[in-house]
């Protein structure tokens, strides 16, 4: 054996040794050879069985919130600019449908400043449209472009925030994707195998997290009547009352009346942890970002004896002091136990939903068919492996064996890159890795052909496996490429279970031309380099 034939040898069995470690590591015994199995290859939700939830976007609520964010810029731009009103309010669309009719009234403005008003809206707030319903009344709508980029977004954003916290909770095997084509429908498709009891998961998801930390105008009062009644029944301009719940056996709940606008929100956060306060009681602690501390250490140094309130999704969590300045940490408290307090510092970390979510569809999908795919699977498979073997020996002769190694070592190529990816076997993958053993066999058919036609015009049998494979090689490249760049664009525009199938397709393709091409080759030099002369061949 040829020093060259040596390096390939020692090519193939590092292939073979890693491939093989990926797929089951090194067990130390058959019970942890069969969990090193499981744990490597990932089953999806067709095979493993699991939940399936379909949530839907309550856009709305990011209109709502893109509305009282720009109110607020525009009576601090307003007041600037020296332009009077009585009154900036928004309407309060209810449904998805509704969202894009989101309007901002302002009234009262004198007549003088009418055009000092319509520069300031154009040059603030350029993604509103600014008309005037009276003399005195304006509104601002948003733009088509701006609310359609708005409801896209908001979806995407969902997308993203409930992909964090799916995998902050270790379910990593988990897809998350929107459902259907447009953003008008804002649904959302979440499929996590494995899980058969999603109640834990569908709390922290439908948490929307939107934390704020708020200035304590009044309070607390007894009930929101009293609050009302003690302002004359009118809330003062720019404020809300917000409910804080009962925190113990023996309290009641109480209201506080806060301003709209947060001193800092979830969006300055940097990191949300799990901790325990000088009294061992579970709590959550968060830091906040550059910008964030630098505000919140102005705000808390001007306001030292005034109350703060940690408000979390419409509700307050906590109310304390101001003792001295604060700037880039702080802390929840009253969680009633160490799952509590993980479960909000992973929604904090992941991130605020930019809207609330509601569930349309709940299913669970049972192991037992999972099981009955995955055997229906292999019987189907197996019986076309061995009919395609069958056909290949009895064909090609000896020539068949050689086509046999270099398959059995595509599909194991194929597998340990599954488990070195971590990607998640389904049924259409599984489609994908028999397509691609269908694929490898027609590449051993075109060299074995070609290397016939070689014989057949006299050559001698080592320059015609040569040639043979020369000449076929640029032949299964084009093919292969063709089949990755249909790959791509299924994987771009399919979806979830398609892309499953491009992907296992593109890494048998890749496999392929390794065991066809390079492995098939050094099959038939070893066989060479055993006879003194080659005279014949068994193809």
């Amino acid at each position: 054996m040829n020093r060259n034939l040596k390096i390939k040898w020692a090519v193939i069995f590092a292939v073979l040794l890693i491939c093989i470690y990926g797929i089951i590591g090194v067990p130390k015994s058959w019970d942890q050879l069969v969990a090193n199995w499981k744990q490597n290859i990932k089953l999806g939700l067709d095979l493993r069985g699991g939940s399936h939830l379909v949530l839907q976007v309550q856009v709305q609520d990011a209109f709502k919130a893109e509305a009282d964010q720009t109110i607020g810029h525009l009576k601090d731009d307003l007041r600037k600019a020296g332009v009077d009103y009585t009154e900036i309010e928004r309407n309060d669309p209810q449904s998805l449908a509704d969202a894009d009719q989101i309007q901002i009234n302002i009234k009262g403005v004198p007549l003088d400043k009418a055009g000092l008003l319509r520069t300031t809206a154009a040059e603030r707030v350029p993604t509103w449209i600014l008309t005037a319903a009276s003399p005195t009344d304006y509104r601002l709508n948003l733009r088509p472009t701006e609310a359609l980029s708005l409801r896209r977004d908001t979806v995407i954003r969902s997308v993203h925030t409930i992909e964090n916290r799916i995998n902050g909770l270790g379910l990593a095997e988990a897809g998350v994707r929107q459902r259907g084509r447009s953003e008008a429908e804002a649904e959302i498709l979440v499929e996590m195998p494995g899980v058969d009891d999603p109640a834990r998961v569908k709390q922290i998801l439908q948490t929307a997290a939107l934390l704020e930390i708020c200035e304590v105008k009044d309070g607390p009062f007894p009930s929101r009547d009293a609050a009302l009644a003690k302002h004359g029944g009118v809330l003062p301009l720019n404020t809300r009352l917000v409910r804080m719940g009962a925190r113990g056996a023996d309290a009641a709940e109480s209201w506080y009346l806060l301003p709209r606008t947060a001193v800092i929100t979830g969006r300055d956060l940097r990191n949300a942890r799990a901790g325990r306060d000088e009294f061992q009681k579970w709590e959550t602690d968060f830091t906040l970002n550059q910008d964030g501390a630098r505000r919140f250490g102005r705000f808390t140094e001007a306001n030292i004896g005034n109350r703060l309130a940690v408000v979390l999704d419409n509700q307050i969590r906590s109310v304390a002091t101001i003792q001295n300045r604060i700037e880039d940490s702080g802390r929840i408290t009253g969680q009633a136990n160490e799952q509590e307090s993980s479960d909000l510092s992973l929604v904090l970390r992941a991130g605020s939903l930019p809207a609330g979510v509601v569930y349309l569809e709940e299913r669970t999908v049972g192991p037992s068919l999972g099981a009955d795919s995955i055997r229906d699977g292999m019987i189907a498979g197996l019986v076309g492996i061995a009919a395609v073997l069958l056909v290949m020996l009895v064909y090609y002769k000896k020539s068949g064996v050689n086509a046999t190694v270099a398959l059995a070592l595509n599909a194991l190529v194929l597998i340990a890159a599954l488990s070195y990816f971590g990607a998640v076997l389904t049924l259409p993958g599984i489609a994908g890795i028999i397509l691609t053993i269908g694929i490898a066999v027609d590449s051993n058919v075109l060299i074995f052909e070609r290397i016939r036609e070689e014989l057949r015009t006299g050559k001698a049998v080592i320059s015609a496996v040569d040639t043979g494979f020369a000449r076929a090689f640029l032949t299964i490249i084009d093919t292969h490429v063709t089949t990755v760049v249909s790959c791509a664009f299924l994987f771009m525009f399919g979806t979830t279970a398609v892309k499953g199938f491009a992907v296992t397709l593109v890494i048998g393709l890749v496999a392929n031309i390794f065991t066809a091409v390079f492995v098939s080759k050094a099959i038939f030099d070893w066989e060479f380099s055993r006879r003194q002369q080659v005279t014949s061949l068994s193809i």
